[in-house]
């Protein structure tokens, strides 16, 4: 069993992704027995055992967090080790990356249809990565599976870093290619009314915050899919000490993106554009929201769910207990992950038929 561990931790360090393919279908004992080779000094038995075992293996490597004090070097590495993972993208039938000639500036986005032929929803998907790290192609299988699975266009957009821009600015372009999406509704073949945002952790903050910003005007999106977002700056709740530290993303993080986000351009942590708990929530989208077990996160977004509710906003809950934040990034190594991105996103579509 040791000679058996040791190769499977070489295989990993020289080809971290065909090496993770093969522990995914690996048993569980052999997951185990990794976790307590390395010694990896944090308890979580929830947690599903080959993710145990990916962190084990970060854990030892000295691999920690996505955002570090050289921004460049952090987008570098997120870029790099996105890239590592993929084996072999989800086909989908047209992909186009486009310029968004955009009010407050050109962004560039990446458009997938999987049924050019058809008229479909359209998805604005905002990637994660704590507004700092992060973009299209980090993003891309992610997209490529919702945009299949969903059955709507999907168009992600590269959107201006922190802490180079600030929220405002941030936010000015994310909402602009809302209204500029809706009015291209035609030229894109867009279903009537059937436009939404979407986005992962710092993703799905902007898309509800956008969601919140223009619920009044004719640009406004008829749904949001927030897949673990960050919705609160300010507080501090059980799940932020209990997962800080041996998994994706840390406490150190968390501190970093508020430096470099929030702090940097002199915003309240408890101003909506950035931490939209606080914010005028009636009337908002029908929102289907997706939270991690194992995540700092997870409770400022669950509070946030049922915020919604009490506002009167249709909402559906989906929590996966046995994943940590950033398993939507895992799909081309985790069978599970790909199997519940799959379900989130079929899911997704039939809330937003039954709530359109």
């Amino acid at each position: 069993m040791q000679n058996s561990i040791q190769q499977i931790n070489q295989k990993l360090l020289s080809k971290q992704g065909s090496a993770a393919r093969v522990l995914d279908h690996m048993p569980r004992i052999v997951h185990t027995s990794i976790v307590k080779a390395l010694k990896y000094p944090f308890t979580y038995p929830e947690l599903d055992s080959f993710s145990q075992a990916l962190m084990a293996i970060q854990y030892k490597q000295g691999i920690s967090g996505i955002v570090g004090t050289d921004v460049q070097a952090s987008r570098q590495l997120f870029e790099l080790n996105a890239q590592a993972l993929i084996k072999q993208v989800t086909p989908v039938t047209q992909v186009r990356d486009l310029k968004l000639p955009l009010q407050s500036g050109e962004v560039e986005a990446r458009h997938y249809h999987p049924a050019p032929n058809k008229k479909l929803p359209m998805l604005i998907f905002y990637h994660g990565g704590g507004f700092v790290v992060g973009s299209r192609d980090t993003h891309d299988e992610v997209c490529r599976l919702i945009a299949v699975h969903s059955k709507v266009q999907v168009l992600s957009l590269e959107y201006p870093l922190a802490p180079e821009v600030g929220p405002y600015v941030l936010i000015k372009s994310c909402e602009d290619a809302l209204a500029w999406v809706y009015q291209n509704r035609n030229h894109f073949k867009i279903l009537k009314h059937r436009i939404a945002v979407a986005g992962d952790s710092a993703g799905g903050n902007i898309a509800t915050v956008v969601a919140q910003r223009s619920k009044k005007m004719a640009y406004a999106p008829q749904a949001q899919f927030l897949i673990y977002p960050t919705v609160d700056f300010k507080s501090r709740h059980p799940s932020f000490y209990m997962y800080k530290e041996g998994l994706v993303l840390t406490g150190k993080d968390v501190e970093l993106v508020t430096e470099y986000y929030a702090l940097k351009h002199h915003i309240e942590l408890d101003d909506p554009i950035i931490s939209p708990t606080y914010g005028d929530i009636k009337k908002v989208a029908p929102t289907f929201l997706v939270t991690a077990g194992h995540d700092i996160l997870h409770d400022e977004a669950k509070i946030y769910a049922y915020k919604l509710k009490q506002n009167g906003v249709q909402v559906h809950y989906q929590e996966y207990v046995d994943q940590f934040h950033g398993f939507i990034n895992l799909t081309s190594i985790s069978n599970k992950a790909k199997k519940y991105v799959i379900e989130m996103s079929r899911g997704f579509r039939k809330f937003w038929d039954k709530n359109c």
